[in-house]
């Protein structure tokens, strides 16, 4: 088994672009690593660096956790531009509250910070295209990143997963001191209420209808060009139906231009968002999402989130 290092040659482009099920949440797509793997409760991160089976040499070790909240070691990362995955350097640390990556392993700056108050991951076998993929999502300047990783020994890759939930818990922890761990552990990562192709407008509604991948990430809605874009070229914040937003079963009737006969439009108290799905399962299936968004009530904190979201250019 290969272990990436700084000097690895970059990997292919995947050949075939594997078939992404709209329907699958994350919820079953877990690595089967996993299977023998046990999910591990959140916990400092002590642990020591073992050797891959059957190598010796230096650059085969797995880092496991050296220091207790501190982890480091090389994963595959997929490239935002020509899509190539490559090796890169990867440190956790719950002191600074980030992890974050380096391009070279003798680079004294990384490449991009990411923290850990905002930062989700879900393994994504399918839509990566390797059965230990992992999609780490953060915040930069409150807009979504995404960024695409792998490690050819599951097992790891469930470790990496675990310490990023160990590291949440413990941010969760100093940010919410009165909070009891069952309220905690549910925050810690989460699985996309729904994702899988529409067919969308712009504001104007009279251009034609573009087929984009979208994301719903609690009250975040977001599309992309391609299911693996590292950056979104739209955000849509869902509020609560007090708040003036609702979802339609429906388009508008004098709509033109979609190619695909199942509409649906959101309602928010800026705009009309006009989406369109192939199959009128798909439409059930977005609308149920849509609506089980809409009917909860929003929380403070998301107040904020919304205002910011009317204050973009």
């Amino acid at each position: 088994m290969t272990m990436p290092t700084e000097n690895a040659s970059p990997r292919p482009v995947m050949r075939r672009r594997p078939t992404v099920d709209p329907r699958d949440t994350g919820q079953n797509t877990r690595p089967a690593a996993l299977k023998s793997v046990k999910m591990e409760e959140p916990r400092v991160c002590g642990g020591s660096v073992s050797r891959v089976p059957g190598t010796r040499e230096p650059g085969q070790y797995l880092v496991r956790n050296v220091t207790p909240g501190y982890r480091e070691g090389f994963l595959w990362k997929r490239g935002r531009d020509n899509g190539q995955f490559l090796s890169r350097k990867f440190v956790l640390t719950e002191r600074e509250g980030a992890l974050k990556y380096f391009n070279r392993n003798d680079a004294k700056e990384p490449k991009a910070v990411m923290k850990i108050e905002h930062l989700n991951a879900t393994f994504q076998p399918a839509k990566i295209g390797h059965p230990h993929g992992l999609q780490v999502t953060y915040l930069r300047d409150n807009s979504t990143r995404n960024i695409f990783i792998y490690h050819e020994d599951g097992k790891e890759m469930v470790h990496w997963f675990n310490a990023l939930r160990a590291a949440r818990f413990h941010y969760l922890q100093v940010a919410f001191p009165g909070a009891s761990d069952a309220d905690l552990v549910p925050k810690l990562t989460r699985n996309y209420l729904k994702e899988g192709y529409m067919e969308k407008t712009g504001p104007k509604q009279t251009e034609g209808f573009r087929k984009r991948w979208f994301t719903m990430d609690d009250r975040r809605l977001m599309y992309f060009k391609d299911p693996l874009d590292a950056f979104a070229r739209g955000e849509v914040f869902i509020g609560s139906r007090e708040s003036g937003y609702t979802v339609l079963d429906r388009l508008p009737p004098a709509t033109q231009g979609h190619h695909w006969p199942h509409g649906i439009t959101i309602v928010t108290p800026e705009r009309r968002f006009l989406l369109a799905c192939e199959t009128e399962p798909e439409q059930r299936a977005w609308l149920d999402a849509f609506r089980k968004v809409v009917d909860r009530p929003m929380l403070p904190q998301e107040y904020a989130v919304e205002a910011h979201f009317k204050h973009k250019p």
